[in-house]
């Protein structure tokens, strides 16, 4: 007996300041259909309450390293969703 499911990838997800105020986590682990995109991780936040607040473009880090939405997810990576930085 075969399986038709498709394989799943669970990343963690970080979120900082005023995102993290918004959604009302700092971090959360979430399980998304493969192959996934940073971008699928992004439209899954905004479709929870507060998410539609977080701008277009957030700045993304995935394993530590900037990424933009279209950058592939691996099992057990980690994004970190930035706010705008400033600096001095």
């Amino acid at each position: 007996m075969s399986s038709t499911a498709a394989p799943t990838l669970t990343v963690r997800v970080l979120l900082f300041a005023s995102y993290a105020d918004m959604l009302g986590f700092d971090a959360v682990e979430l399980s998304l259909e493969a192959p996934a995109t940073v971008g699928d991780v992004l439209d899954h936040l905004r479709a929870l309450p507060g998410g539609e607040r977080l701008p277009p473009k957030p700045l993304c880090a995935l394993n530590l390293t900037h990424v933009g939405s279209d950058a592939p997810l691996s099992r057990g990576d980690e994004l970190a969703i930035l706010p705008p930085l400033a600096g001095g």
